[in-house]
């Protein structure tokens, strides 16, 4: 991700670009063919499908396809900023990692990951509001201070600020509606109302890019503004789609409590044939 009015330091050759773009890719995506085999149980497909999309759209965003042309096209920056921050995330959460790990360890070492997710500190680091803060706040730093432009300078800042936008972006959506185990996780309306505020808070900052045309990004703003919000309405899908397959069986009342039929005091009772009207009945002696 680099400045859009500046003019970015020589690329390398296509070819290496490409082949970086492609062990971006394969290498990861390697890794989780490797765990899904070491799981020994069926893995979800679509799990699987939702991170290859994911990987495609990270490595699309970096490639020699978008990476040149985004120093000097802002709306090409901002498609990076979109695939990189939201929307790649949102399909690499969607892809259970984390599950997938916890099924593939081995035994003894399953323990040491369940305390890990129990620490205190991961739990602060993953709660939505810290998520949102390091996203959409990493968001204000970059385009409200001179980080924006001294990425577009080094290459070496521009890669940090590229991993931190990804790496942000990935625990916003995991601590927001991800799918894997999280112990202590807040409450869907506690998620539900970060998501909402992070996404004013990202729409406000794309106002201020178009109202100041910071960077030179006021044409593109608008596509920083719609597009986090289809990324936004995403999420919120995500996140009510797992609580509707976790919430407990609606009870439509108080079940009552059923009573043991009481015996008929003549023995069991049969089914009563009523005999034609004018019909004379019969009584016997002893019953009269």
């Amino acid at each position: 991700m680099t400045h859009a009015g500046h003019v970015a330091p020589a690329a390398g050759p296509p070819v290496t670009g490409w082949l970086l773009t492609a062990l971006l890719v394969l290498v990861p995506a390697a890794a989780y063919a490797a765990l899904v085999r070491a799981r020994g149980r069926p893995w979800p497909p679509l799990r699987t499908a939702s991170t290859a999309v994911g990987l495609v759209l990270v490595a699309l965003a970096v490639s020699p396809l978008l990476e040149p042309a985004g120093h000097h096209d802002p709306h090409l920056h901002m498609v990076q900023h979109l695939l990189l921050g939201m929307l790649a995330p949102i399909a690499l959460v969607l892809g259970a990692p984390g599950t997938l790990l916890l099924g593939a360890l081995p035994v003894a070492s399953r323990g040491v990951a369940r305390a890990v997710l129990r620490s205190r500190a991961l739990h602060v680091l993953t709660h939505p509001v810290t998520a949102a803060v390091l996203s959409v706040g990493g968001l204000h730093v970059l385009y409200l201070t001179p980080l924006h432009a001294l990425a577009a300078a080094d290459g070496t800042v521009r890669a940090l600020v590229t991993l931190h936008v990804l790496a942000s972006g990935v625990l916003f959506a995991w601590a927001v509606a991800g799918p894997d185990p999280a112990p202590r996780r807040p409450s869907v309306t506690t998620r539900a109302v970060v998501l909402v505020l992070a996404g004013g808070a990202h729409a406000h900052l794309a106002k201020l890019l178009h109202a100041h045309d910071l960077h030179g990004l006021r044409d593109a703003a608008p596509l920083m503004y719609y597009g986090g919000d289809l990324a936004e309405l995403l999420l919120a899908v995500a996140l009510f789609a797992s609580w509707y397959r976790v919430r407990p069986p609606s009870v439509s009342g108080p079940r009552r409590r059923a009573h043991p039929a009481r015996p008929h005091p003549n023995g069991p009772r049969r089914n009563r044939v009523l005999p034609p009207p004018g019909t004379a009945v019969q009584v016997d002696a002893g019953q009269a």
